[in-house]
């Protein structure tokens, strides 16, 4: 038995991808023998939120409680340097696997009331690979008697053919970003990029740049989807486009993860809210008993 589960494998043309029991997890994807996300290994447990579905909040929320709907929820802090709890609680449980065929698979989780988050609700996450490349996406359905907030998001890291991230470009269709204290929690800020060094509207290189930042204010296309590009220096390049349901992305370029892991890929991370909005309640989504929302994000390599 691996320590993630059962490995679910989907396919389409020269296209693999394999998602696991534990988190619904996307542990590898790749295109023509070449890596789309740097996952990790079937004997690995991912760290650094590797890959991981961030539910029911994503990136970080403060210690001390928060009330919603009369009840009231006690974080577990996880992260002891900052006092925070970070990236939800769904990413270590077994869900259930609703439906696998050729290049689609479905899992879900009915994630009962705790102290961290008193509230019932279930989770259904979809992978499907077709020619536009990995398309995930999450339905969340409130299953209890009140109404219930959530935020969500996902932590895949988009990889390049070379050794490291350097001399690697970026681009990130955003016009702001979140202020954060010392402890990566918003100080109520929105701040412009422009004229920062943050200001990676037009592709430049990472070169230099220590991100681990919330971008918001995101420039979307004709369809409302806004696309994240990662191309190293050997040209190729990593796609990442979500719709209006994720209005924030954090990037995060590996500087603080574990020898081995650090500044090798870039993590890109649809959110739908910034970090702290649960007690903050800033852009939750809030569900009414029995009520749908549903998102998706997409994954391709150019």
């Amino acid at each position: 038995m691996l320590p993630s589960g059962e490995q679910i494998a989907i396919a389409h043309g020269d296209q693999r991808a394999v998602i696991t029991e534990v988190g619904a997890t996307l542990r590898t994807y790749v295109k023509g023998g070449v890596s789309v996300v740097e996952g990790f290994a079937g004997e690995e447990v991912p760290t650094g939120a590797r890959g991981q579905l961030l539910y029911p909040w994503p990136n970080r929320i403060g210690d001390g409680q928060w009330s919603f709907s009369g009840r009231t929820a006690k974080p577990t802090v996880d992260n002891v340097e900052q006092a925070t709890a970070i990236h939800g609680v769904v990413r270590w449980r077994p869900f259930r696997v609703e439906s696998v065929n050729q290049n689609r698979c479905v899992l879900a989780l009915l994630l009962h009331p705790t102290p961290d988050f008193p509230f019932l609700s279930e989770i259904e996450v979809a992978y499907h690979l077709g020619s536009l490349g990995l398309t995930v996406t999450t339905t969340v359905t409130n299953r209890d008697d009140v109404p219930i907030p959530f935020g969500l998001g996902f932590h895949p890291y988009l990889a390049v053919t070379t050794p490291t991230i350097e001399g690697t470009d970026l681009e990130i269709p955003a016009r702001a970003y979140v202020a954060v204290n010392p402890r990566q929690l918003p100080t109520g800020e929105i701040l412009p990029v422009a004229g920062s060094p943050l200001d990676f509207t037009r592709a430049k290189s990472v070169n230099g740049h220590e991100l681990d930042v919330t971008y918001t204010e995101l420039v979307r296309d004709d369809l409302g989807l806004a696309t994240v590009v990662v191309r190293d220096s050997t040209g190729g390049a990593v796609e990442l486009n979500m719709d209006r349901n994720f209005p924030y992305v954090q990037i995060y370029t590996g500087d603080k993860l574990e020898k081995g892991r650090r500044r090798t890929a870039i993590a890109v991370e649809p959110m739908t809210c910034p970090p702290d909005a649960l007690r903050s309640g800033k852009d939750i989504v809030v569900l009414e008993p029995g009520q749908h929302w549903a998102g998706s994000w997409r994954l391709r390599r150019r």
